[in-house]
């Protein structure tokens, strides 16, 4: 059974939606070309500043054969994982530190089997196709996949080597299974733990709209994966993680990280980057936080209209958080397409959903142009969402629901 609006929106979209899908592919192809244009001139594999090409890759496919090792604990922390990087990719290899949890490893270990290059060309297309495939929910046009692919997350995510697809999969496939597969919904909330930081609002909206097999299927999913990793990798990976990897990121968060902070768009990290005190920074980021439970728990305390409801959860997932990055944001591409065609947008929602999707790529130059702004076209998307979903409600538009076969 699948539960749908009693007053659905009409096929034709607003007026905008052609400028606004215009403009997204120019701001995308602008993205992908700098990006494409700056490998253009590196002296491959590395790129102009020392890395290998995927960047952040490394930790994926070096993670893989610290897995098939059997005990990846003695290189969580800093100095005995860079010193194995220097070993594998020369000793002025760029630093880089381990900050997933240790059941991250039960899905990067196949990677490990493979040369370094093959494995990123095939880890980026595998995810490129799997978050395409979540995402769209079997729903396929040309206009959707072109926005979702050139979203400019999406690129940054490829360049970076990262986890974007992977975590919107977890986050976004768990939102479209809820109503028709909930135990299939938890257990990709479950696998979200492997960035838990970006799950921090998952409890609070399944407790708010019942969803207790949703809950059941998440925590045995979380509780397995923990176990597995014990079993597999042994019971020391756990503290390894803990008194190593886990000190390591606070670090980051607290000191002068800076080619970390400018990738941040959240209030903690812009406040940061632009060298801002740190009682400054948490303070913009508990008053950011604060706003983002209070959106979350406000539109689930009853059942409101659902798109506008999921695309304000994904914005105040990245409100919430101090530590998230701009490759992370590859799921507002789903929050992009699900909003584009509705017959109620505006100007303001047009451009403020270009603006949440052009952040992945200008959190880096505003970051290095010590600005703290790059958190506020995620705030003011919450804000404008928010209103928009009390509108509908004022105007009747969700006030009941019917049930459909499925």
């Amino acid at each position: 059974m699948t539960v749908t609006a009693q007053s659905e929106l009409p096929a034709a979209p607003s007026a905008g939606v052609d400028t606004f899908f215009k403009l997204a592919l120019a701001i995308g192809i602008v993205v992908a070309g700098l990006e494409i244009g700056y490998l253009w001139f590196s002296p491959l594999p590395y790129d102009p500043v020392g890395y290998y090409v995927g960047r952040d890759f490394v930790n994926t496919w070096l993670g893989g054969q610290l897995a098939l090792t059997g005990d990846p604990a003695p290189y969580f922390g800093p100095y005995a994982y860079n010193a194995l990087l220097a070993e594998k990719f020369g000793p002025t290899y760029p630093w880089h530190i381990w900050s997933y949890p240790p059941h991250f490893l039960l899905f990067t270990w196949v990677w490990g089997l493979m040369p370094y290059m093959l494995a990123y060309v095939l880890y980026s297309l595998f995810g490129l196709i799997l978050y395409l495939a979540v995402v769209t929910d079997g729903r396929l046009r040309a206009d959707h996949l072109m926005l979702l692919i050139l979203a400019p997350a999406v690129t940054i995510n490829i360049w970076c080597g990262q986890t974007g697809f992977l975590i919107t999969v977890f986050l976004i496939g768990g939102l479209i299974q809820l109503d028709r597969r909930p135990v299939l919904a938890g257990i990709l909330f479950g696998m979200l733990s492997i960035k838990p930081q970006l799950g921090l609002l998952l409890p609070i909206m399944l407790a708010l709209t019942g969803r207790w097999r949703t809950i059941a299927a998440a925590a045995a999913t979380i509780a397995l994966l923990a176990a597995a990793a014990g079993l597999v990798f042994g019971p020391n990976v756990w503290t390894a993680y803990v008194n190593d990897a886990m000190p390591t990121q606070t670090a980051i968060m607290l000191k002068d990280f800076e080619h970390f902070m400018v990738h941040m768009p959240t209030a903690f990290m812009s406040m940061r980057s632009a060298r801002l005190p740190l009682p400054v920074a948490v303070w913009a980021q508990a008053l950011v936080s604060a706003f983002a439970l209070l959106a979350v728990v406000w539109t689930f305390r009853r059942r409101r209209e659902p798109d506008l409801s999921n695309a304000l959860l994904v914005t105040a997932t990245f409100l919430v958080t101090p530590y998230a990055f701009n490759y992370d944001m590859v799921a507002f591409g789903w929050v992009a397409i699900k909003l584009m065609d509705r017959n109620d947008n505006d100007a303001w929602d047009y451009g403020l959903l270009l603006a949440v999707l052009a952040v992945p790529f200008l959190t880096v130059p505003i970051g290095m142009a010590r600005l703290p702004i790059s958190f506020l076209p995620m705030l003011a998307l919450a804000g404008r969402l928010l209103w928009r979903i009390r509108q509908t409600e004022s105007e009747g538009g969700q006030t009941a629901f019917r049930v459909n076969p499925a």
